[in-house]
């Protein structure tokens, strides 16, 4: 049981931030810098503004589900996850929505500074990014109570946010930018899934109809094998066409991390998975890692 009064507020607004899920944030911008080098077109301050921006929309992505399960009853006294601060008391839903609505205000003139330099599809990008976050638990449609939270996170934190950053510095649209945000998309997926088979039961109880919920435990263990797999052929074929490099390849030395959040995922319950959400964040982090230094090396290691 956590003693609230020892947590300050600094504390609350720093435990509803989560800061253990920013390098899933982080990873699809890191990719599409590399992209954008790879094909000559990185340009520091937009990459920067690309980063922070990515943050920030996680950050108020964390408040919105925050408040947004707490008012629907989601979030009860028996919940597995990371601690939340409106449920704990620590912060009125009062205090949180406001707080959502100055981080997206920040991510907001990250987007607006990209636009400058770009184009107003930027803009646009942004501003459905914003909806996606607060409509996944908010609003009239909350559609991660609905199934549809996989869809959308391998569109914004996959397509959206590589296509988007490499777009806001070479001002075009690759086709390499767009076939590398499908492994990256993939492997945040596959954090999502991680999050609902831990909350299979909560969720169920609470009517979040998620696709873990729908479909059962062993089809959402089974989708979480699927998309890691698939993630990694992308790698490979891409390896080996002529768009890419095989420093791609690169990729696999993250692949040994795969085998304990599988075994995990299919054989454990409970808290324990907390720590195999961790794994599969940082699993995301080192691929998106590996894949643009694989892609960095093409550039002044090309290989016949």
């Amino acid at each position: 049981m956590t003693d609230n009064k020892k947590i300050t507020k600094f504390q609350a607004w720093l435990l509803a931030s989560r800061p253990k899920t920013l390098p899933a944030a982080a990873a699809p911008v890191i990719v599409g810098c590399a992209v954008a080098f790879a094909e000559h077109g990185f340009r520091f301050w937009p990459a920067l503004a690309a980063l922070f921006g990515a943050l920030l929309l996680q950050i108020g992505a964390n408040l919105a589900n925050d408040v947004f399960d707490f008012e629907k009853g989601a979030d009860q006294h028996g919940r597995l996850g990371p601690l939340r601060v409106t449920q704990a008391g620590l912060l009125s839903p009062k205090e949180v929505k406001f707080g959502m609505w100055v981080i997206f205000s920040l991510a907001a003139l990250c987007g607006i500074y990209m636009t400058l330099v770009s184009s107003w599809i930027i803009l646009l990008i942004g501003l459905l990014a914003i909806i996606a976050a607060i409509a996944y638990t908010g609003g009239p449609f909350p559609y991660g109570y609905k199934g549809f939270g996989e869809i959308f996170v391998f569109l914004f934190f996959g397509v959206a946010a590589v296509g988007g950053t490499y777009y806001a510095q070479t001002v075009s649209f690759s086709q390499l930018a767009l076939l590398s945000s499908a492994p990256v998309g993939l492997l945040i997926v596959g954090i999502l899934v991680v999050n609902n088979v831990r909350d299979y039961e909560s969720d169920k109880a609470a009517n979040k109809k998620t696709l873990a919920v729908r479909f059962g435990l062993h089809w959402a263990q089974q989708e979480l094998v699927s998309v890691i797999i698939l993630a990694y052929l992308i790698v490979f074929l891409l390896s080996i066409s002529d768009l890419a490099s095989p420093w791609l390849l690169l990729t696999w030395l993250s692949f040994p991390m795969v085998f304990s959040i599988t075994s995990s995922v299919l054989n454990q319950r409970g808290k324990i998975l907390n720590k195999t959400l961790a794994k599969t964040g940082l699993l995301t982090l080192v691929f998106s890692l590996l894949y643009a230094g694989g892609l960095i090396l093409s550039v002044y290691l090309p290989v016949s």
